[in-house]
């Protein structure tokens, strides 16, 4: 998939570093994310059902540290 064209975005809660990740909204509804200090490197593509499917781990705190 040619992402030339997205448009990459970090969290409001980034707090400015560069120790982020970058996420991408693109066509077909996939969500591309890749590392924002080596943004050539490539990203992952998921699907909107994967998408989905992480946010809610995320909020349910599935991936929390103990």
């Amino acid at each position: 998939m040619d992402l030339s064209g997205a448009r990459w975005f970090k969290s409001s809660h980034s707090g400015g570093n560069d120790n982020c990740v970058e996420v991408a909204f693109l066509d077909g509804g996939k969500v591309g994310v890749r590392d924002s200090k080596k943004p050539g490197d490539g990203a992952l593509l998921f699907t909107p059902s994967e998408w989905s499917a992480f946010v809610a781990g995320v909020g349910d705190g599935e991936f929390d540290r103990l």
